[in-house]
């Protein structure tokens, strides 16, 4: 899953892919590099991002989505605004990420008509962007767990699919400002897919506690990144999204060679 930010101010790239031309062919890049699905966000979701109304994120979105619906490329539109969710549900997206979850039950009868797959993302602050918060590491995993069992609950009791959920376990500030909250979860991942038997993305491009573990400036995450992404995929997981895609393409293709040539042998 291809990273494209339409945005002012996100941590990595902001303000680079705000205009309609240069989104589009960014998402095209990175469909051309192997992504199997776009990831369009028209708002930053980091502790210092400003928010961005759904009007605005309506406006970014629109002929993005158009551009790239008429070439047949997957998109999913990343938000937590429930008026965007709708827009987006009209446009005929393949997926919904949300940050929060989905936590507004009055979207629910809207998601049920919906045939978009929905990525149910934990985060600590349960409403609203990344704030910077100390969570205890020890009790990092049963506070995911907990969360996407009644999270999932409500979703099916609402009459959506459990097939079309997938789960995110949030990362970075997601979890907690300690970056060992997102190596606890991040080294044990195979436990989320046990615990529910559904997919699971991860996104670990450039975040920050990254940088906690090697020092080096968000510019320069792209090996530590890699690291960890080639760690999520081992572990299981379904998507992987990234701002790299073109990375993580050649170093799947490695470890599947050294794979199959390991059967061979």
């Amino acid at each position: 899953m291809g990273i494209v930010n339409i945005t002012t101010d996100s941590f990595s790239d902001g303000g680079r892919y705000l205009q309609p031309a240069a989104a589009i062919a960014h998402a095209e890049k990175l469909l051309a590099d192997g992504a199997d699905i776009v990831d369009l966000g028209a708002a930053s979701s980091h502790p210092d991002a400003e928010p961005v109304a759904a009007d605005e994120e309506i406006r970014r979105l629109a002929p993005v989505i158009e551009a790239l619906q008429a070439s047949k490329a997957p998109i999913s539109v990343d938000s937590f605004l429930s008026e965007t969710h709708r827009f987006a549900i009209r446009r005929g997206v393949d997926l919904l990420n949300d940050i929060q979850g989905f936590a507004d039950p009055a979207l629910y009868p809207e998601l049920a008509l919906a045939s978009c797959r929905l990525v149910i993302m934990h985060s600590v602050q349960g409403r609203g962007p990344a704030t910077r918060r100390e969570v205890p590491v020890a009790g990092i995993w049963d506070r995911v767990l907990r969360f996407f069992e009644q999270r999932l609950d409500a979703l099916e009791r609402a009459g959506i699919a459990r097939a079309r959920c997938i789960l995110d376990p949030g990362m970075g500030f997601f979890l907690s400002s300690k970056a060992e909250a997102s190596l606890r979860i991040l080294a044990d991942l195979d436990r989320l897919k046990r615990a529910f038997d559904l997919p699971v993305l991860v996104s670990v491009s450039r975040k920050s506690f990254l940088r906690s573990v090697t020092t080096k400036a968000t510019a320069d995450l792209g090996a530590a990144t890699l690291a960890a992404e080639l760690h999520a995929a081992a572990a299981g997981v379904s998507y992987i999204r990234t701002h790299d895609v073109a990375a993580l393409r050649d170093a799947l293709g490695v470890v599947a060679a050294l794979r199959t040539e390991a059967s061979v042998g």
